[in-house]
C-alpha cells in the first residue's frame, strides 16, 4: 500500500480532533512538483528558493506536531495519575478490607475504571503511532524533494526531526507498560470470565480497540518497508502485541477475596 494512501486511513481512523494534526502529505506532493515545474528552481549548492518554500512548511508542520503530541503526552500523565489514585481510593473504600466496605459499589465502581483503563492504553498507543506515522511521512516527502531536485536536504532535516518533542515516545511507551501491569494485576482476568461483551465494555472490533488494531498494523508495516537499518529508521516497536491488546478487551468481572 502507498503511504499516502495508509495514511489517508490512518486520518480517518483516528480520534476526534485528531485529524487535523496529521501530516499535510498531499499537498506537499503537490507543492513538490508545482515547485520542481517552476521556473523558481534553481537549485545551487542547497540555496534555492523552492527549498526555502519547502523547509519554511516542513518546519511549521514539525511545530504543529510538536504542539499537538506535547499537549496529548501531559494530558497522558495526568489521566494516568488520576485513574491510579481513584484505584486506591476504591480499594481503601468500598474494596473488601476497606473503611466502608460495600461489594455492588465495589465492583460497579472497578468496571467503570478498568474500561477507562483499557481506552485510555488505547489512545496511548494511537499517540505513539501519530508519532510514527508523522515522521515516516517527513522522511518520504523529503526523499521525494531530493529525488527530483538533486538535493541533500532529507539527512540534516530528519536528524533535526529526531531531536524533536513529537518524535520522542519514551513517556508514552512507559504509561502504556504501566497501564498494562495495572490491569494485570487489579484487574486479573477470571479463569472463568466471559468473553460475551458486556453494556458499556469494550469489545473487539468497536471503538479505540478497532483504531488501536489498526495502528499496531500501520506500525508493523511501516518498519516492514525497509530491510536494512539507516538514518531515517524507526526504532524497534516497543508496543504490546494484538492478543495483549485483545486480552485487555475482554470483560472480565471484579474479582472479591
Amino acid at each position: 500500500m502507498k503511504f499516502g494512501k495508509r495514511l489517508k486511513q490512518q486520518i480517518e481512523q483516528s480520534l476526534p480532533g485528531w485529524q487535523d494534526n496529521f501530516l499535510s502529505y498531499k499537498e506537499l506532493k503537490k507543492l513538490v512538483r508545482r515547485l520542481i515545474s517552476s521556473s523558481s528552481l534553481e537549485y545551487c549548492g542547497g540555496n534555492s528558493k523552492a527549498e526555502a518554500e519547502f523547509v519554511y512548511l516542513l518546519n511549521n508542520e514539525m511545530e504543529k506536531f510538536n504542539a499537538f503530541f506535547m499537549e496529548q503526552e501531559e494530558d497522558f500523565v495526568i489521566r494516568h495519575k488520576e485513574l491510579t489514585q481513584r484505584i486506591e481510593r476504591v480499594i481503601n473504600t468500598q474494596g473488601p478490607y476497606g473503611t466502608r466496605p460495600s461489594p455492588p459499589e465495589y465492583r460497579e465502581e472497578m468496571a467503570k475504571i478498568r474500561k477507562e483503563m483499557v481506552n485510555f492504553h488505547g489512545e496511548m498507543v494511537l499517540l505513539v503511532n501519530y508519532s510514527n506515522i508523522n515522521y515516516t511521512g517527513l522522511a518520504k516527502i523529503l526523499k521525494k524533494f531530493d529525488k527530483r531536485t538533486g538535493g541533500v536536504l532529507r539527512l540534516p532535516f530528519i536528524q533535526k526531526a529526531l531531536r524533536q518533542p513529537f518524535y520522542t515516545t519514551d513517556l508514552i511507551s512507559k504509561l502504556v507498560k504501566e497501564c498494562e501491569t495495572t490491569i494485570d494485576t487489579v484487574f486479573p482476568p477470571s479463569p472463568s470470565a466471559p468473553t460475551k461483551s458486556r453494556p458499556g465494555m469494550a469489545v473487539p472490533g468497536e471503538g479505540i480497540f478497532r483504531n488501536t488494531v489498526a495502528a499496531l498494523l500501520t506500525m508493523r508495516e511501516i518498519r516492514r518497508g525497509s530491510s536494512t537499518y539507516s538514518h531515517f529508521s524507526l526504532p524497534p516497536l516497543n508496543l504490546p502485541d494484538f492478543d495483549v491488546i485483545q486480552s485487555l478487551q475482554l470483560f472480565s468481572p471484579i474479582q472479591i477475596p
